[in-house]
């Protein structure tokens, strides 16, 4: 099992930003988190990666415990947060070898070039990350995620604010990573899910009120989005 959660709750004052949720993740799997805003999707990925404590229950992920032990955590998983914080001053290239280097990663410069070419950046390689349009600056933003070689990748809200022809790209990028790594995708966007996920988990006010496989809900008869607009009410 690569990620497991047992009975988390997030308490921010008096509000319940998450309120018992359970689920777990296999090896391999694509679950799409999915809610909208203010479901507790951002807050479940941040204590999943370590960044924020829950205040009660227990998470593990590849075997350690988020608590006990986030050193562990944090190799085996690959971050990519909401608002993809980076140093747009450095070049793609630098920066991405800056990555490396904190985790004192050997063959830096051919893991550089390798994941430059996993995400598609090579004509943009040369480029500093402000000059980058947010599509590409997404694709460094999931090569520093990558570039550990992590078993777990945990992406929260990867293609918001991008347009159509850049989510295209991205989606398929991320199809493609689906085949190799256990990934957790949050999300608000319905197709977001029915294009890359194979499993769905739906939250609504800190809770989970649908845990199933895309393909299981689809045969309900009934259009995603219906189904995710009639559970979260």
């Amino acid at each position: 099992m690569s990620v497991k959660v047992d009975n988390i709750t997030k308490l921010y004052g008096t509000q319940k930003a998450l309120d018992d949720v359970s689920f777990e993740v296999k090896a391999g799997e694509v679950l799409g988190f999915l809610g909208p805003n203010g479901a507790g999707k951002s807050t479940m990925m941040k204590i999943l990666t370590c960044f924020i404590p829950q205040s009660s229950g227990s998470a593990n992920v590849c075997g350690y415990d988020v608590t006990q032990q986030p050193l562990d955590v944090k190799k085996k998983v690959g971050y990519l947060p909401e608002n993809n914080p980076m140093y747009t001053d450095m070049y793609v290239k630098e920066y991405l070898s800056f990555i490396c280097g904190i985790y004192h990663l050997d063959n830096q410069k051919q893991k550089v070039d390798e994941m430059i070419e996993t995400v598609g950046l090579g004509i943009e390689q040369k480029k500093k990350i402000g000059a980058l349009s947010k599509g590409y600056r997404q694709r460094v933003g999931l090569a520093q995620a990558l570039i550990h070689s992590p078993e777990v990748l945990i992406l929260d809200e990867p293609t918001s604010g991008l347009d159509p022809n850049q989510l295209s790209g991205i989606r398929a990028l991320l199809r493609q990573i689906g085949k190799e790594k256990t990934v957790i995708l949050s999300t608000h966007i319905m197709q977001e899910v029915e294009a890359i996920c194979s499993r769905v988990i739906i939250v609504n006010k800190g809770k989970i009120v649908a845990n199933d496989s895309v393909q299981s809900l689809q045969k309900t008869g009934q259009n995603m989005e219906e189904i995710f607009r009639e559970l979260t009410r």
